[in-house]
Order: C-alpha cells, then sequence, then structure tokens
C-alpha cells in the first residue's frame, strides 16, 4: 500500500500567536500543548490579495501571511518553508470564503502536505484534491506522524467519495484526467422523461446535465462525486494565467478547447489596482500587468469572449471594468435551468434566476476548458423558508446576515449545501434582491443558492433582455422532495442587520447595538450591492438627503461603485447621479474594487472602521481596519450620519 511519508514538522494554528511564534522560532507542540486552535481560517487569510498575482513557484513563499491571531499576524514570508513544516492543523470550517486555488497552492509549494482540520469548506478542499494536497478530519493521525510513521494514502482518502479518492490517489484532477476521461458520455435523461421520484429543482438540473466518464457511473445521490457539463463557463484575471500555465504544460500549445463558444472571460477584479494602496505599497503593478497580458492573450489565442475594461488605453492604468463576471452573468446570461461554473465564489449569483450556479477552482476550470466536464460532489439541499412580510427598511442583505447569525448555520449546517430559498417573503423579492440571498451563499458555506423561477423571473428577464421566457412545468422542486433540514424564518422579526468586524456570521440587529462606531469610510458595492436595486437604495436614502441640504462629512468618505456598466447606466437615465453627487459621494466605475482590496474604499490603516455593503468582512480581506457589514440603506445612512445608524434612525434625527 502506498504511503505518504511526512517527515517534516507539524504546524498547529493556534489562537494564541505566542504558541504559533514558538513552533516558528523550532518549538514543537503536541495537540494538547497547542491549546484551542483557530476556527474560520479563510482563504483570505492563507493567502491575501497581495500575494494573488503570483501563481507559480513564488507563491510558496507566502503561505498564511494573513492568519490573524491575537491581535497580530505571526507567520511572515517563507517562514514554512524555513519551519520544515509538512503538517498543518486548524479548527472548523477551515478555507471558507474565496475560491481561490492560491491558497492550497501555496501551502503545497511550501512543503504542506496535509491539511487536518474539524471541518473544511467545500471548494477550498476539492481544491486541494484536484492539486494532490490531502486533508483529512481524523486528529488521530496528528500523534503517529509526530512518532515518524508513515500514513497509508488508502487509508487518508478511505472517508472520501470514490471520485476524490481516486484524484488524490492519482495525484491531482489532471493527472487523473489523462488517466480516466477519454471517453465522456451524456448520463441524463431527456427532460420530458418521466420519474416518480419526488427531487429538489436542483437535482433535476444536475440530472439533466450529467456526464458518464471512465472513472464515474450513473449515480446522483448526494456524497456521490460526479462530473456535469456547464451551459457556461467563466473565468476572471486571477486565475487564468495560472490556468493556462497549468494547461499547456500538460497537453502542449495549442489547446483543443471544448465548445470555446461557452466560455467567457472577464477582468473584473484589478482595473482600480493601481489607486490601491496595497498594490502600489507592494510593488505589485506589474505582477498585475502580467496577469492582465496572460489572461488577454489565452482570450485572443481561443477566440473567447473578453469582458474586459473600459475605455483601455493598453496602459494598465484604464479605470473600471465592464462589470463584475458574476453579475454580468445574471444581466447577461444565465437562463432557468441552466448550469454554470465559474472561478468565483460568489458564482452562486445567478441562482437568482432558477440555475444551478457555483463556483470552482482554476484546476477544475482547465479541466473543464478542455473536457466540457465540470467535477463536483453531489451535495444535500437545504431549504430555507422566508415567510411573512418583509416590514420595510429591511433588504435581502438583512436577510442574509440574519440568517448567516442562526445557530444552525453557525454551526455548519450549511456547509457543503445548496440552498433552496423558498417561503412567502420570496415573492415579494426582486430578481436582484433574490441574487443578494444566492450570492451570499458562499458566506453560509453552501455549494450554490437557488430559487425557483416565477412571474418576477420572467419580467426580469424580458426587461433586461427583451427574452420572453416560458417557465416549463419542471422548474420547480416537487412537494415531497427530501431536504436534509427546513430552516424557517419569521421575516416580520427581522430589523436592519449588521455583521460586526470579523466574520459575515457575526450578526447583530443594529437596535441592539448600544454603541454606535464612528465611521471614516463608507463603501457601497460590490457584486453583492453593486445592482440596480441597490442603486434605488443608495439613492432613496441620498435623494432624501440631497432634499434638506445634507453632505456626508468631511471625515467621512462615501464610495458609490456600479457593480456593471448596466448598472451604471441605469442610474444615469434614472437621474440617480445628482442626488449622489450633491451629497460628496465618490463614484466608482465597475469593478470589484475594495471588496477584494483592489480600490478606493478599502482602508489602509488598522485604525480605520468602514461599513460596508459588500458580502465578507474576514481580516484583511478589504484591508487592515475593521470591516462591519450592512445593507446599501444602513452604509449610506451611517455615511451621512457618520457613526453607524438605519436610515429610520437618520430620519428621526432630522424630523
Amino acid at each position: 500500500m502506498a504511503k505518504l511519508e511526512l517527515t517534516g514538522r507539524v504546524l498547529f494554528l493556534c489562537d494564541d500567536p505566542e504558541r504559533v511564534e514558538r513552533q516558528l522560532d523550532g518549538s514543537d507542540l503536541t495537540q494538547a500543548s497547542a491549546g484551542t486552535l483557530r476556527d474560520d481560517v479563510s482563504t483570505d487569510e492563507i493567502t491575501p490579495m497581495s500575494v494573488l498575482t503570483r501563481f507559480d513557484e513564488r507563491l510558496g513563499r507566502f503561505p498564511y501571511v494573513g492568519f490573524r491571531t491575537g491581535d497580530r499576524n505571526p507567520i511572515g514570508p517563507d517562514a514554512i518553508r524555513a519551519g520544515g513544516f509538512c503538517v498543518t492543523v486548524a479548527g472548523n470550517r477551515y478555507g471558507k470564503g474565496s475560491s481561490r486555488e492560491h491558497s492550497p497552492l501555496a501551502e503545497y509549494r511550501a512543503g504542506i502536505r496535509l491539511v487536518i482540520a474539524k471541518s473544511f469548506e467545500r471548494i477550498y478542499r476539492q481544491n486541494a484534491d484536484n492539486l494532490g494536497l490531502f486533508t483529512s478530519t481524523d486528529f488521530g493521525l496528528i500523534e503517529r506522524i509526530q512518532r515518524g510513521e508513515p500514513i497509508g494514502i488508502e487509508e487518508l482518502v478511505a472517508s472520501r467519495d470514490s471520485l476524490s479518492a481516486s484524484i488524490l490517489t492519482s495525484g491531482g484532477l489532471l493527472r487523473y484526467g489523462a488517466q480516466h476521461m477519454r471517453r465522456i458520455e451524456i448520463a441524463a435523461c431527456p427532460a420530458d422523461s418521466i420519474d416518480t421520484e419526488p427531487r429538489t429543482l436542483a437535482q433535476k438540473i444536475l440530472q439533466r446535465h450529467a456526464l458518464r466518464t471512465d472513472g464515474t457511473g450513473d449515480s446522483l445521490t448526494p456524497g456521490s462525486g460526479v462530473f456535469v457539463r456547464a451551459d457556461w463557463r467563466f473565468i476572471h484575471e486571477y486565475y487564468t494565467g495560472m490556468a493556462t500555465h497549468m494547461l499547456h504544460a500538460t497537453f502542449g500549445k495549442p489547446l483543443s478547447l471544448h465548445q470555446p463558444e461557452t466560455i467567457l472571460t472577464f477582468e473584473d477584479h484589478l482595473s482600480y489596482s493601481h489607486k490601491s494602496e496595497l498594490h502600489v505599497r507592494n510593488g505589485l503593478l506589474p505582477d498585475v500587468r502580467e496577469l492582465s497580458d496572460a489572461h488577454r492573450q489565452f482570450a485572443k489565442d481561443y477566440g473567447l469572449t473578453n469582458h474586459g475594461y473600459l475605455n483601455d488605453t493598453g496602459d494598465g492604468l484604464s479605470e473600471g471594468s465592464e462589470g463584475i463576471s458574476h453579475a454580468m452573468m445574471a444581466e447577461r446570461y444565465a437562463l432557468p435551468g441552466q448550469l454554470i461554473v465559474g472561478t468565483d465564489s460568489h458564482t452562486p449569483h445567478s441562482g437568482a434566476l432558477g440555475c444551478v450556479a457555483f463556483g470552482v477552482g482554476t484546476t477544475d476550470m482547465a479541466n473543464a476548458f478542455v473536457t466540457g466536464a465540470v467535477r463536483m460532489t453531489v451535495p444535500h439541499s437545504l431549504r430555507v423558508d422566508f415567510n411573512g412580510a418583509v416590514p420595510a427598511g429591511v433588504t435581502a442583505k438583512d436577510l442574509a446576515l440574519h440568517l448567516l447569525a442562526d445557530p444552525r448555520i453557525r454551526a455548519g449546517a450549511g456547509v457543503g449545501k445548496i440552498f433552496e430559498f423558498a417561503g412567502s417573503a420570496i415573492s415579494q423579492l426582486t430578481t436582484d434582491e433574490r441574487a443578494t440571498l444566492t450570492n451570499m451563499t458562499a458566506e453560509l458555506g453552501g455549494f450554490t443558492g437557488i430559487v425557483a423561477p416565477d412571474e418576477e423571473t420572467v419580467r426580469f428577464l424580458k426587461e433586461r433582455r427583451g427574452i420572453d421566457f416560458v417557465i416549463e412545468p419542471w422548474m420547480r422542486s416537487d412537494p415531497d422532495a427530501v431536504y436534509a433540514d427546513v430552516i424557517g424564518i419569521d421575516c416580520t422579526q427581522i430589523s436592519p442587520m449588521l455583521a460586526a468586524p470579523g466574520d459575515p456570521g457575526n450578526g447583530i440587529a443594529l437596535r441592539d447595538l448600544a454603541q454606535r462606531p464612528r465611521v471614516e469610510i463608507a463603501y457601497g458595492g460590490s457584486c453583492t450591492a453593486g445592482k440596480r436595486e441597490d442603486f434605488d437604495h443608495y439613492h432613496a436614502v441620498l435623494a432624501w438627503a440631497a432634499a434638506r441640504g445634507m453632505r456626508v462629512p468631511s471625515d467621512v468618505k462615501l464610495y458609490l461603485q456600479f457593480g456593471t456598466s448596466d448598472v451604471r447606466d441605469y442610474c444615469v437615465r434614472r437621474g440617480y447621479i445628482d442626488a449622489f453627487e450633491q451629497v460628496g459621494a465618490i463614484l466608482l466605475q465597475p469593478s470589484c474594487g475594495a471588496c477584494a482590496n483592489c480600490g478606493p474604499g478599502s482602508s489602509t490603516d488598522a485604525s480605520q472602521v468602514t461599513i460596508s455593503a459588500i458580502n465578507r468582512n474576514f481580516p484583511g480581506r478589504s484591508g487592515p481596519g475593521q470591516v462591519w457589514l450592512a445593507s446599501p440603506p444602513t452604509v449610506v445612512a451611517s455615511a451621512l450620519a457618520g457613526r453607524i445608524a438605519s436610515f429610520a434612525e437618520l430620519q428621526e434625527q432630522y424630523a
């Protein structure tokens, strides 16, 4: 039996920074002496934005440089290689957040061969599999490894589905593909087939997209490893260079891409990098241009549709892009019943239209480019019923933050699951608002989020794209469909919400926040909060303020960044810009921007307090400061008040 030789040291990611530092200085800890382990270690901490411009061996210098414990970041560049570590140990929900494959790749290139944690986020673990980095939840391995005992590979993969086990024993997904994916067949039943077994909408979509390969069967039982075909595959500039490097190294050049007309490429993250303190200070602009060059060359070489920068002059300094990838997918491409994959954890955005949309890593996308097959582990479904009337002043962002704070979700009930959003309140929400819920499935730890298409979906497609869409009878969950759990939420009891700095799950009702922090930065934008309806909310507050001669205080900066150029044009047509400018808002062209610490609106000092409409506030995510999450109206109301406040509170103050 093949063995994994783990001759290096074990690194415990402890809650106590001094224990981490002792390990870096050469002292070895045991599981007992390590004390409490850090939970919720995000990919933003494993590989912060500042290192994502690397996609080769240089990544091995940087794992965990963003890891925050206590009041500091104890792990610096080259520390893992210099310390001779080969195993990392952490707590619950390891690898949450972004889909960036840079994280397991940085670990692997630094010498880490096994990560042990109490639980893993779905995309991180799948990315690790694809690279040949082993993961385990068996803490009994630690003592054996520290005794010098080799661990059998069969033992490490015994609890995994057969496809994951095969990929790991093959040395990663691309090697597996070369061995087992020579023959790919459609395994799905015809759309008009009769099946008396009750199923969820997501199950029906997966059935219609399932593939059969040499290494997989037909089973769509939850937990099974399968391949599916995607109606759309999309990638953005942080990943294209890495994918190109992998593909050419494995298959040579030129490549034969599967159905290139269904591949979309986007430059949506870095168009404001020249105004990002992080990128300028660290001398990253040449690396940014390298990423853009690699991205554009790949799109050109293979004739792919590329949604790039606005008014690009070729110097890499043009401001703004056509739009954020997953936001544009919902605006221009996604249709009910489709399956969509993208290299971003917020790909579920398009689930608001009734499709299965999920994020994948670079290796998964590279494999999908050449084979047309997308790897996934069939998830269970979790239904969330939002019932009752949504109170005035409450938005979908408040519903999402309320759900994130639910003890069941905090305990991991949603990890890896499909969130089906239903209930009487969903019919009250527009598609833009539904997209906030499905988008933030990433923060909930889910595989994806979905809303069954209805009259609102038909209206959206007609208004946005001129499509007369007809909902087919199968496009709904059956009444007796089976769910892992059903969570009921009484919307009538929800008020404007916040998430305290550090994690999107740190939810608190704004009315319960006794001490109201002063804010220096207010940011409205990102895929979650840069849609048309989000700007309707911004305008409702700011037009009210402009009519009263109010302006944002001089010690506060309010940034409003459009999610797509379509949203910007909508705001111009509606006459919103005057009100924004009258109150002193700073308007930014479409880009991921401050959400990804890639432009104006990011903090630059740890003492700064930001209130933001973005979707996540992990340490360092949007700069070194403290980030409070809130809804669009709360963000702009707080900017005007100079402290955290709801729009209703602001109105009472100036009644």
